[in-house]
């Protein structure tokens, strides 16, 4: 038989990497909750002409068909905002706004694999959004609460760069560029491709070298307080071209809330936001602050969390919102295989429970029933082997208790002597009232 090839980009943790992401998962879902986000899940496929919307991503688009039926009419949604729109439409005579949710689901991309992207990944998103009106100061709570959620993991120190697409149009066409989504989708692979890359992606939309070379020397400006707009200020007044007084009102307002997002950030969670202007984001529908974060040490990884203010959720308009997403998948990958997070043991069992002989098994099954009805996960011995190899077989398994049953009748049966095997300590026990230290009682997830 020929051996199985694995399928590239869908991850498959083992036990023990599976612990590592629950953990993840579980530690969002508390942080989001406290914030008063509450839980949607949505389908998994969606019609395709849902998903055809953004160019780039319509490519990606996994199609669904019955084997033998038509031809394809749904897909894989490669996002949770497409479906949290359809979800936001369908229901909008029914929530409340301004609407709380938090999303945590698998979703499908067909790009190519490489380190920290995946075909099949989980996401977890927040988003507020209103029916009419969203206040500022959403904006601000969003971040907060992201960063909340990414200092609760056992991470390096998250930096979370942001920007303001008001501050970016306004100085874009201040100096004279028309077409400013084209220009922010080539400032948005300035990491990719470097300064030369952007600017002769921008020679070839008609901008001109001082245009292209004033909105890169406005992405070289980063602070981590408001300073960042006195650098704009005079990048501006040197700058030739800047005739239009809307742009100028729309670039001060955007330098304002900027300024105003990342000290109500830092705040909160100091030492977290900074204005970098380089961060353009380059889908079209963001109207306000755009958010990316790294982490320290790990910069190559590239944004684990990422978003931004929209002025219309639903196509046709309506429902503005704010909202941010963590690559889940991406930080697993990496915590895993670097070894910087580790579970203390790969299996939820903390007690093996010995099997003296076959016909006293069921001995062994009631103090493991016994045990299991005050919360202690455990398992039954497999074998009536030598008690030597059922303790090999347990240490194989990461159980650090082995418990011995005791010769009582069955009117005594929990009694027996519980062994640590790790530190070779063996004390008198009884299935009703022992218990394990509480480091012991779950696999824990700890730093490698």
């Amino acid at each position: 038989m020929s051996r199985l090839a694995p399928l590239s980009g869908f991850p498959e943790w083992s036990p023990a990497e599976r612990i590592v992401e629950a953990h993840l998962l579980d530690t969002l879902r508390q942080v989001f909750a406290l914030h008063g986000f509450g839980e949607i899940e949505t389908r998994a496929i969606e019609p395709l002409e849902r998903l055809g919307g953004e160019a780039e991503a319509s490519k990606e688009v996994y199609v669904l068909t019955r084997r033998g039926g038509d031809s394809a009419e749904f897909g894989l949604h490669f996002d949770l905002t497409v479906p949290f729109a359809r979800y936001v439409e369908e229901r909008q005579g029914t929530l409340q706004f301004p609407f709380r949710r938090f999303q945590i689901q698998k979703v499908w991309r067909g790009e190519r694999p490489q380190e920290g992207r995946f075909r099949e990944f989980y996401q977890a998103d927040i988003d507020v959004v209103a029916r009419e009106n969203l206040p500022a100061h959403l904006e601000a709570e969003v971040a907060v609460v992201m960063a909340r959620a990414l200092a609760a993991l056992p991470l390096p120190a998250a930096r979370m760069r942001m920007n303001d697409r008001r501050l970016v149009e306004g100085f874009y066409r201040g100096v004279g560029i028309l077409d400013v989504a084209g220009a922010l989708r080539s400032v948005d692979k300035l990491g990719k491709i470097g300064a030369e890359g952007v600017a002769t992606e921008l020679a070839a939309q008609d901008v001109s070298d001082s245009a292209a070379l004033a909105i890169l020397e406005l992405a070289k400006i980063q602070s981590p307080d408001a300073s960042f707009g006195e650098a704009v200020v005079d990048l501006w007044e040197t700058t030739p071209t800047h005739g239009d007084a809307q742009a100028q009102a729309l670039l001060g307002e955007g330098i304002n809330a900027l300024a105003a997002l990342v000290e109500s950030v830092n705040a909160a969670v100091p030492g977290t936001a900074v204005a970098d202007l380089s961060i353009a984001r380059g889908l079209d529908y963001y109207t306000g602050a755009v958010y990316e974060t790294t982490l320290e040490g790990h910069e190559d990884l590239g944004s684990v969390c990422s978003g931004g203010r929209y002025d219309s959720l639903v196509a046709g308009g309506g429902f503005p919102g704010v909202g941010m997403s963590i690559g889940v998948s991406r930080l697993v990958s990496r915590l895993v295989s670097r070894g910087m997070l580790v579970a203390t043991r790969s299996v939820p069992s903390a007690v093996l429970v010995a099997v003296s002989d076959e016909d006293n098994r069921g001995a062994s099954d009631v103090i493991a029933t016994k045990l299991r009805a005050r919360g202690i996960a455990c398992e039954v011995s497999p074998t009536a082997a030598k008690f030597g190899k059922q303790i090999q077989y347990a240490d194989r398994r990461s159980i650090p208790f082995v418990w011995f049953p005791g010769d009582g009748d069955d009117g005594e049966v929990g009694a027996g002597q519980v062994k640590d095997i790790r530190s070779g300590d063996q004390v008198p026990a009884d299935a009703d009232a022992w218990l394990p230290p509480a480091d012991d009682l779950k696999p824990r997830v700890v730093r490698g």
